[in-house]
């Protein structure tokens, strides 16, 4: 078994057992060490006593006939229990010479400690853990007796050695096999001990903790083994419980988090279905708004609303492609009269990128140096936030941009790009019909060859102006306009150089009248002239302004009419002066035409009552009292 200390049967096998073992050792070497000591104090006492007892045996006389201190030679022969625990006695001389031994044999010869008992002038003991030595001189008063100037030199010295008492060693050898015994017995106790401690607590709490790391590294079907009912046993069952309580909590973790996963997953479909229907139900609006009207204006004005209020977008515009093929602001929000007109050129900025590759331009932030629309602004005064243009792309054709500014920095997010394209999509769609309606709507109030409205949206409009006079009693005229010999022209020039004249002639018309009226052709070479509010004499000035227009335009050359020049012929008609009807109007103002061809042509003429009834006559051929009326310039046809 190792001798570290990282199991609880070590610490405790280290804790009890070698402080047991120490104690016993300690106790043993302790009482060892006292009875050593005493053994020493015992002998050394006891070689005191015999030195005294020797030396005064000295003292004794000796009976008659025997020799010098036979009583000291016979007491040292004896076989008493103290002579039989004297190791060595010598009787030395001065100058260290035996004089008498308890060994016989070293009698005579030089004591080895010699100088050391020439020394000695009292008695001295010495002790260690083998014997006791003792030395005495011996002679002075005592010895005065028997020896001639005993008392004034020393006679020798005796020198005692005694052995280590038998007791003494028995109880040496006694304290070191219990020493020894005792050592066996703490090795055995600790080797029973170790192995009841792996037995019974170590390997348990091994094993038990074990299952604790496997439980730690997530297997909480693991379960820690139980054997017996002691308090290892117990809390292993504890451990158990606790796991199986774990594991079914894991359980309903697991099956808490997978339906929390499912609900997650559902609230976001939820989430992004109510995004799409939002998405969608913007479409829908968007549609229904501009589907609900086909005028272009009133579209774009919808338009311009209902896009940042849906969409919260502070800044929008609205650009269209005009007849110049450039960039034309149509629309913004908030509203900025200032900006309306304003043109890009295709390529020009973010917008007239977008419009040149046929795909969204997205700017997070028009103040970065490094974007290459950063040198102009969308519009005055946003020179800040990020900026989106997104085309209006119809049949692979622009029909204008739709520019998003928000004044955050990259605050629009990919989802309403892809919003804000289907958006432009559906303007996209909506722009092309309203301009196809207001080309048909065209097509059906204008003349396609000279551009002016044609008959129906002239009667239309005379028809308002008649009602308007009818009931404000104001004076409305119209002028009826015929170019002189136009059959002569389209038979000599060919009917090509009929159409361009007749695109001259209204030129020349349409320049010299007001916004108010209308011009419009009446059909073939004929035009009508709407004069709102005009009288009659005012209506005949204008005819005549136009007619001498038109006679002396240098575009009107025409080499094979008669004069050289292409002139026209006018009959003037008023309300109430002379109709009071629409139809009746236009009747009146045919006859003053017819008239005027009658009297020569390129000339003027005011309807006559009576005109219309005598289309032969020469009157009303000009203005009675009139010194101004023209002359014909050219021969009747």
């Amino acid at each position: 078994m190792a001798l570290g200390l990282e199991t609880v049967g070590r610490k405790l096998l280290w804790s009890v057992a070698l402080p047991g073992l120490l104690a016993a050792v300690l106790g043993i070497g302790y009482f060892w060490r006292e009875a050593q000591r005493a053994a020493q104090d015992a002998t050394q006492d006891e070689a005191l006593v015999l030195t005294e007892f020797i030396g005064t045996h000295f003292r004794l006389p000796t009976p008659q006939g025997l020799p010098p201190h036979s009583p000291v030679a016979e007491l040292l022969r004896s076989e008493t229990r103290l002579l039989r625990a004297t190791a060595e006695l010598d009787i030395v001389s001065p100058d260290g010479r035996i004089l008498w031994s308890s060994r016989p044999e070293e009698v005579g010869t030089r004591h080895p400690k010699a100088a050391l008992l020439a020394e000695s002038d009292q008695e001295r003991s010495f002790s260690d853990a083998q014997a006791t030595e003792v030395i005495r001189p011996l002679g002075g008063k005592d010895c005065a007796g028997c020896h001639v100037d005993a008392a004034m030199r020393p006679l020798g010295v005796l020198h005692l050695r005694v052995s280590e008492p038998v007791v003494h060693r028995e109880l040496t050898e006694a304290l070191g096999g219990g020493l020894v015994a005792v050592l066996v017995l703490g090795t055995m106790l600790i080797v029973a001990t170790g192995v009841s401690l792996h037995l019974f607590l170590t390997r348990p709490l091994r094993r038990l903790t074990a299952a604790m790391r496997r439980a730690e590294e997530g297997d909480f079907l693991v379960r820690a083994e139980v054997r017996g009912t002691d308090e290892i046993s117990r809390l292993g069952s504890a451990f158990n419980a606790m796991l199986a309580r774990i594991t079914s909590m894991k359980a309903e973790e697991i099956d808490t988090h997978r339906d929390l996963q499912v609900t997650k997953w559902k609230l976001s479909l939820k989430e992004e279905l109510e995004e799409r229907i939002a998405e969608l139900a913007l479409l829908f609006d968007v549609a229904r708004s501009v589907n609900s009207t086909i005028e272009l204006s009133e579209l774009l004005s919808r338009i311009t609303q209902l896009v940042p209020e849906r969409l919260h977008i502070p800044h929008f515009s609205t650009m269209l492609v005009n007849a110049d093929g450039v960039l034309e602001i149509k629309s913004t929000f908030p509203a900025d009269p200032a900006l309306d007109g304003m043109t890009f050129q295709i390529g020009e900025g973010a917008c007239g990128r977008a419009a040149e590759t046929h795909r969204a331009v997205y700017v997070p932030d028009v103040t970065d140096p490094s974007s290459v629309f950063a040198r102009r602004a969308l519009l005055p005064g946003h020179e800040a936030g990020a900026l989106l243009c997104v085309p209006m792309v119809h049949m692979d054709s622009v029909l204008g941009v739709l520019n998003f500014r928000r004044p955050e920095v990259a605050s629009f997010a990919p989802e309403e790009l892809e919003l804000l394209s289907a958006v432009a999509d559906q303007v996209a769609t909506a722009v092309k019909n309203a301009m196809l309606h207001a080309e048909a709507v065209k097509l059906t109030m204008t003349d396609p060859l000279t551009g002016v409205p044609n008959r129906r949206h002239l009667f239309a409009r005379l028809e308002l102006e008649v009602a308007r006079a009818q009931r404000f009693g104001s004076p409305v005229s119209i002028l009826m306009v015929d170019i002189d010999h136009f059959k002569k022209l389209n038979d000599a020039a060919g009917h090509r150089a009929g159409d361009e004249t007749l695109r001259k002639v209204c030129d020349v018309l349409r320049a010299r009248v007001r916004k108010v009226d209308t011009l419009a052709r009446y059909g073939g070479e004929e035009f009508m002239l709407v004069l709102s509010q005009v009288s009659k004499d005012d209506a005949y000035d204008v005819a005549e302004k136009l007619r001498r227009a038109v006679a002396e335009a240098p575009q009107l050359a025409a080499p094979t009419q008669p004069g050289g020049h292409i002139t026209v012929s006018i009959g003037v008609a008023t309300i109430p002066t002379d109709a009071s009807s629409q139809d009746t109007l236009v009747d009146c103002a045919d006859a003053a035409l017819y008239a005027s061809k009658r009297g020569g042509r390129n000339r003027v003429t005011c309807y006559e009552a009576g005109m219309e009834l005598h289309p032969g006559r020469e009157r009303g051929l000009s203005r009675p009292n009139d010194p101004s009326s023209p002359t014909p310039s050219v021969a009747k046809a």
